[in-house]
């Protein structure tokens, strides 16, 4: 006597078509989705840059109003207690990267206002150094 299957049994799985509709549905909701989200990290990238020129601008002028003069460099405003630390850069992920503008009269020294660092353009079409 020989064993053999029962032929009502059939082979489960899904078929080559079936797998290929699924992936284009997929790759379809990526790509209404994709533009969203990569936009809203940028948006949110400006608006932490923003935030962190008005504080350490804020604190710029602070120290000049409580000293009479600015400071040397973003560091100065940390060590006299102005800011707990200067601020990561959210475009160059790096705290060194912040461009110290000098006061417009030559006779002071110091650091007059701050931009970034970044050479791109934001989403407004204005350049980020340019904040």
């Amino acid at each position: 006597m020989v064993n053999r299957a029962p032929l009502h049994l059939k082979a489960t799985g899904f078929t080559l078509i079936e797998l290929l509709v699924v992936m284009a549905i997929i790759a379809t909701l990526l790509s209404i989705v994709a533009p969203r989200y990569f936009g809203a990290i940028d948006k949110t990238k400006e608006t932490v840059l923003r935030q962190d020129l008005g504080i350490m601008r804020n604190a710029i002028d602070q120290f000049y109003s409580d000293t009479g003069k600015y400071p040397i460099d973003l560091m100065e405003l940390v060590d006299k207690g102005y800011m707990r630390k200067v601020p990561v850069d959210p475009f160059t992920e790096s705290d060194q990267t912040w461009i110290a503008v000098p006061p417009k009269n030559e006779s002071e020294s110091g650091v007059y206002d701050v931009h970034s660092g970044y050479n791109g353009r934001a989403l407004d079409g204005s350049y980020y150094e340019e904040w």
